[in-house]
């Protein structure tokens, strides 16, 4: 049953890791087209719009924060020990659990101080205080830029979930599998 449940939540995390990868080329492709028509307008047409480099920025956190996310499924994040991921056994099991921890860690409180702010005050957390403000070239809220950074964290979080799932039960991580070479 465990190891069922282990196998659904880690489909659940491919599948949003798909979508991730999708929104990071989106992202990616409009950061590039936002540029590139500045380029275009400022030196050809001698008149650049002023929207354009506040896109090419806000695409810029859109495509970092979900590529994040795909890496750290992919196991391509930066570690301290990369060569860690290839202990078995206890001493593997013990490691996942450690650096579950160590993630875990940090993207609570990133998580948490995404929704609420003093108090609990939700108006008050990061999401919150961005839904009243505008870029200053573009005139939409702030929250659809800034909410890629929960929206990662809550991604990278899930795939942690999965992962920890899957070498809970004794299986191999998929996404490390293809990364090495190895058929899953």
């Amino acid at each position: 049953m465990l190891a069922k449940t282990a196998r659904g939540l880690d489909r659940v995390s491919s599948t949003l890791n798909a979508v991730a990868i999708v929104g990071a080329v989106l992202a990616v492709l409009t950061m590039v087209y936002a540029a590139g028509w500045q380029v275009i307008a400022r030196y050809f047409l001698s008149a650049p719009p002023v929207w354009t480099e506040e896109l090419a920025r806000r695409a810029m956190v859109w495509a970092g924060m979900l590529g994040a996310s795909v890496a750290f499924r992919a196991g391509a994040d930066p570690t301290l020990f990369p060569q860690a991921v290839l202990l078995r056994g206890r001493l593997g099991a013990l490691w996942t659990v450690l650096r579950g921890a160590g993630v875990l860690l940090f993207a609570a409180p990133i998580l948490w101080f995404s929704l609420y702010g003093p108090g609990m005050n939700p108006a008050r957390g990061f999401l919150g205080r961005s839904l009243g403000r505008t870029a200053e070239m573009i005139p939409i809220p702030m929250i659809w830029f800034t909410a890629a950074v929960p929206v990662a964290f809550a991604l990278i979080l899930i795939h942690l979930a999965a992962k920890l799932a899957l070498s809970a039960t004794g299986q191999t991580d998929p996404a490390l599998e293809m990364r090495d070479g190895k058929t899953p």
